[in-house]
């Protein structure tokens, strides 16, 4: 059986699923079904997150199993991640404003908080 498309191969507009059907009974089902976040995935991406979850997300055992290295892996969950719509590293650091690193910068270069303090902040401890 073929995957779902998600893009119109005419147009490149966004496919909409409007029929499902269950080949065990016959029966049909019309109307707007959201589609799974996962089907506007390359059969690439999908195979790479089934080795992925198969392997308990554990990246030595996937390279020695995809012979690829770490860092290739590591890009090509990145992409996964971007085609999900989300930022790869996004929720480990928050992000600081120019104004505030320019702030920190300047207490740390006048004395007023150690260098581990300016670590720390930077990083978005507070």
């Amino acid at each position: 059986m073929k995957s779902t498309l998600s893009k119109c191969p005419v147009c490149g507009g966004e496919l909409t699923v409007t029929r499902l059907h269950c080949e065990a009974c016959d029966t049909t089902l019309e109307g707007r079904f959201a589609r799974s976040a996962f089907a506007g995935l390359t059969p690439e991406q999908l195979d790479f997150l089934e080795t992925f979850v198969r392997v308990e997300g554990k990246m030595n055992r996937m390279a020695d199993e995809m012979g690829l290295s770490y860092p290739t892996l590591r890009n090509r969950l990145h992409e996964i991640i971007r085609a999900l719509g989300y930022e790869p590293g996004r929720d480990e650091t928050p992000e600081l404003s120019d104004e505030k690193r320019r702030l920190v910068l300047e207490q740390l270069d006048a004395g007023q908080i150690s260098a581990e303090e300016a670590m720390r902040l930077l990083q978005g401890e507070e």
